[in-house]
């Protein structure tokens, strides 16, 4: 595959445009009916507590050329399930792909291992003709999302999202809601896509350094700090543009299943409290979102309700999600913008007090650039910039850092595994790595709004558990970015033994990101509790976004007996290996 075969940003806007901003054809072909030529509705909400789904294909069109998407009932996204806390939900979910296995998992939701949807660990998936009984009962409220847990389904459209009404009236009150589910699209195969990094990594990295960025930095730095920091850079096998995986030269984003040009809308009237329940439901991207000239009050994050922090824009990780208010007046239409990481592209809907209305787009803020000290290579940097000495970052070649311990100077080095040291799906190392809960995040810092950090997030009514952790285990988030090798400990999912907790404990789990990446790393089945970086205590959630060069920890109460996955939420990090298993067994 060339270049030539895919379009550039703004190529995809303008055909997006063409093909109305994206429709779904024969849209009752999930149930085995020929093609009928016509736009589905998207955000169907289905209520109750006994529900049909079926898994088929669907052809869809968000670029101007007609691919086949996966689709529940048809829809992409699937159905909007509205549940109620205390009640026992049922599922009958049927296969009807010709020649595939297929599986729900129901993210963030506590359940039965055997109800959690993941092929291999909780059952052995659904088989074409086939279907699955799921049933289990609501132990928890909020907003929360499903999808496929099958090779690349997720990629190609298996997702939707989830509404749980509480029992108990929440602690605030607003006039009316709509969910903000975001997501990517590829015209590629997920498979042929996955195969392209898997050979070239860098593929949609068009960013690169140049010679006119080589003649700044030495007339702004000096010639040796910019030869020390294109050396790091090149030891560590990749360069500061290297932002995401994929971005906007592969993808098309997407608000509710609608392009930028389609502008999903949703209604308001002047003076309402609106809630804004954001879901990341994409495979690869992470979005900064903002509603220009309105102030978001954050009440929950990842379904739970937390202190409210009011803020300008919030970075959202793939598969968390956030609860926000908002209060618009004074004007008729309001632009949600929710532009990638990578500052290549985004996905747009719009607040307005009748159909058709449309806010101004802000353009996509200036591409960000990765330093060494967002790599956790701070204090030790030539000229504030690049790496001193031989060491540098990359560790394939002897991995000296694994040899540093904890050092005993003014800033103490990170100790590794030392199954990294001279691996060969290890390209660095992190030196000195930090919670960096108060950092907004790459692209982020001191742009003039008022950004949500991980520092903001507290729970209502504290520790719910209350006890002090009885063990530690420290994990380390490693890859090769050449090689688009992920794992952890410089162990792939597919040889390595599962982390076995003791049903009942209470243990934290340390994570430390030795990779250039974010990733946000979820475990099925029960609660991540985050800690500040004193160790207390801070906010529950069931993904845990781990940025570049940091290092934190979560109390994890091992209540849920059985097999259950633990894996980073980039889509294809975990097939390419950053996965474990986890066992909830009874103490001997």
């Amino acid at each position: 595959m060339t270049r030539d075969t895919l379009l550039d940003p703004a190529r995809r806007q303008f055909v997006s445009g063409i093909a109305a901003g994206g429709s779904l054809l024969a849209f009752n072909s999930w149930a085995g009916n020929g093609p009928a030529i016509g736009r589905a509705t998207p955000g169907t909400e289905l209520r109750g507590r006994d529900f049909d789904l079926a898994i088929g294909s669907t052809e869809v069109d968000f670029t101007g050329r007609v691919r086949r998407a996966i689709t529940v009932n048809g829809q992409l996204p699937a159905p909007v399930l509205r549940w109620r806390e205390g009640d026992t939900v049922t599922l009958r979910v049927a296969n009807r792909l010709p020649d595939a296995m297929t599986s729900i998992h129901w993210h963030g939701i506590l359940l039965p291992a055997n109800m959690d949807g993941v092929p291999g660990l909780s059952f052995d998936g659904i088989a074409p003709g086939e279907a699955w009984l799921y049933r289990f009962t609501l132990r928890q409220s909020g907003s929360y999302w499903y999808h496929s847990h099958s090779l690349f389904q997720e990629q190609a459209g298996l997702y939707g999202a989830i509404i749980i009404d509480p029992i108990e009236p929440l602690p605030y009150r607003y006039d009316r809601e709509h969910v903000v589910l975001l997501s990517d699209w590829t015209d590629h195969d997920p498979a042929a896509l996955y195969r392209r990094m898997k050979k070239l990594a860098e593929f949609d990295n068009f960013y690169k350094p140049t010679v006119g960025d080589f003649v700044r930095d030495v007339r702004s730095d000096g010639l040796a700090a910019t030869l020390r920091d294109r050396a790091a850079w090149g030891r560590m096998r990749m360069t500061p543009t290297d932002i995401s995986d994929i971005n906007a030269h592969t993808y098309t984003y997407l608000c509710n299943g609608s392009t930028p040009a389609a502008n999903w809308t949703g209604l308001y009237r002047s003076g309402e409290k609106v809630l804004l329940r954001f879901i990341n439901a994409s495979a690869m991207t992470y979005f900064d979102v903002r509603i220009p000239g309105l102030k978001m009050t954050v009440l929950a994050a990842d379904g739970l309700p937390i202190h409210p922090v009011s803020v300008d824009e919030f970075r959202i990780a793939v598969a968390e999600t956030f609860d926000v208010i908002v209060e618009p007046s004074g004007q008729d239409a309001w632009t949600i913008f929710a532009q990638d990481m990578g500052r290549t592209g985004y996905a747009r809907g719009t607040l307005a007090v009748r159909p058709g209305l449309a806010a101004p787009v802000p353009a996509n803020d200036p591409r960000p650039l990765l330093t060494m000290d967002d790599m956790g290579h701070g204090g030790h940097a030539g000229g504030g910039k690049g790496m001193e000495g031989g060491c540098g970052a990359m560790m394939a070649e002897g991995g000296c850092g694994a040899h540093m311990g904890h050092g005993a100077g003014a800033m103490a080095m990170q100790a590794h595994p030392p199954r990294e040291d001279g691996s060969p799906i290890v390209d660095m190392q992190t030196m000195t790595p930090a919670p960096k809960l108060d950092d907004p995040g790459i692209g982020l810092r001191d742009n003039g709004r008022r950004v949500l950090t991980y520092a903001d997030l507290h729970s209502i009514g504290g520790d719910p558990d209350g006890r002090e952790p009885s063990r530690e285990v420290e994990l380390h988030l490693t890859g090769h970015m050449e090689k688009f090798a992920w794992s952890f400990d410089a162990q792939p999912f597919s040889g390595a033994e599962p982390l076995r907790l003791n049903y009942g404990e209470r243990m934290r789990i340390v994570l430390v990101n030795d990779t250039m990446m974010t990733h946000p790393i979820h475990l099925h089945g029960m609660w991540s509790d985050v800690e500040d970086a004193d160790g207390n205590f801070q906010v529950r959630k069931h993904t845990v976004d781990m940025p570049p060069g940091t290092r934190r920890s979560y109390r994890v109460r091992a209540d849920a007996l059985g097999r259950w996955a633990f894996h980073c939420h980039l889509l294809y990090h975990m097939e390419a290996g950053m996965m474990r298993e986890v066992r909830v067994e009874e103490s001997a």
